[in-house]
């Protein structure tokens, strides 16, 4: 098989497994919001989600180089279709706290996959890129991946509104199900080589420059989640359905969560046009412009009486900005691995990536609940300073 039509088929597979992802996040948010639960409760809901994929992306590394991309990719699809089905499997009578803790646990596994999936996506890319071409290929990959979770928002809210919670599960599942099964029959079996003597030890980088993106990457990701995960929508969703019924207000809501993520994929496959070197310093000047937004629009909205369409604008523009900057972080990472230990470097990486949306997450529930969607844009902007300091630090070499 050609390298474009095993890059074909692992990005079919990812696009498949995103738009579940993205789906889920929003039925889980918004079905429980309608519950009652707190800002805080939503945010536990995801916090273990995020803790998995801490943990997910240091052994994932390690697998993938023992087991091979293609077996790693495949265990992520089907750990994915057991969540959606075992979340099925709840019950209105149960407690808060039970259900919490049933949605924390279902909510895990699915991180788990997620990032079983995407350490196998993303590695495989720099062992499939043709010389010269990595930046573009990467770039392509992770923006169209993003522009299908953003879609996935939207058929999560649509899919809450028209058929309701378990229903769009199992519709999910069965869904994915297919896909998992296409995969198999057309996923090159010689993807990537094994290495039975791999040593989980060997996931932690002794590369400066890695270990330092890898902390600009926690800080970004952190900045980002800290209003996106639940002040935004829960935000948005109440502020709209001062004016409109539950249901349209469900509707806009995942659709502008939509919106952004796609816009946010799209901007993430053209940033090989819009930024040509992509070097560390390009990175800390894109960073360092992304901390400005939040900033203003956390003081735009605590001076305003209504300032949603405002804050919905400039929240755009920070999905162009910040999109540039997880594109350039993406090809450095790539750009930095060694080829033989590629799967474990993206690993170790991503940890830091799940690191900074899990933080992000914990933070955007308390943020919002004791100063709302201004205090969660503040806290967006400090951790963008951080992610300015760490890149700042990136050395020319190894």
């Amino acid at each position: 098989m050609t390298s474009l039509r095993a890059y074909a088929a692992v990005t079919a597979a990812y696009w498949a497994f995103m738009l579940t992802d993205g789906a889920l996040r929003m039925l889980v948010l918004l079905h429980f919001h309608g519950l009652g639960f707190s800002p805080l409760q939503l945010a536990w809901l995801f916090l273990l989600y995020e803790v998995a994929g801490v943990v997910t992306n240091l052994t994932a590394g390690w697998l993938a180089a023992r087991y091979g991309l293609g077996a790693t990719l495949i265990a992520g699809l089907a750990l994915q279709i057991a969540a959606l089905a075992a979340l099925t499997q709840l019950d209105p009578a149960w407690t808060v706290a039970a259900s919490v803790v049933f949605v924390m646990l279902v909510q895990g596994a699915s991180g788990v996959a997620k990032d079983l999936a995407k350490t196998a996506s993303k590695s495989a890319v720099k062992l499939l890129a043709p010389e010269g071409g990595l930046f573009r290929w990467v770039a392509v990959l992770t923006g169209s991946k993003n522009a299908i979770k953003g879609l996935g928002f939207f058929v999560g809210a649509a899919l809450l509104a028209t058929v309701g919670f378990g229903p769009a599960l199992w519709l999910m599942a069965t869904g994915l199900a297919a896909i998992l099964v296409a995969v198999v029959l057309a996923l090159p079996r010689d993807m990537s080589a094994r290495d039975a003597k791999a040593k989980f030890t060997q996931v932690f980088s002794r590369d400066p420059r890695i270990n330092r993106l890898a902390a600009a990457r926690l800080f970004l990701f952190a900045a980002r989640d800290v209003w996106f995960v639940v002040a935004l929508p829960i935000w948005l969703a109440a502020t709209l359905a001062q004016t409109l019924d539950p249901r349209t207000a469900f509707f806009v809501t995942g659709g502008f969560m939509a919106i952004w993520i796609i816009g946010y994929g799209g901007v993430q496959a053209l940033a090989p046009r819009i930024v040509r070197g992509g070097t560390p310093s390009d990175a800390l000047t894109w960073v360092a412009a992304l901390a400005v937004i939040p900033a203003v629009l956390a003081a735009t909205n605590a001076a305003a009486s209504d300032a949603t369409w405002i804050v919905m604008a400039g929240l755009l523009v920070f999905g162009v900005v910040f999109a540039i900057n997880s594109s350039l972080h993406s090809f450095l990472i790539l750009d930095f691995a060694r080829a033989e230990r590629v799967t474990m470097d993206v690993g170790f990486y991503y940890m830091a990536n799940a690191g900074g949306r899990l933080l992000g997450t914990l933070l955007s529930g308390l943020t919002y609940q004791w100063g709302g969607l201004p205090m969660a844009l503040a806290a967006s902007a400090g951790l963008l300073i951080l992610a300015a300091v760490a890149t700042r630090t990136i050395p020319a070499s190894a």
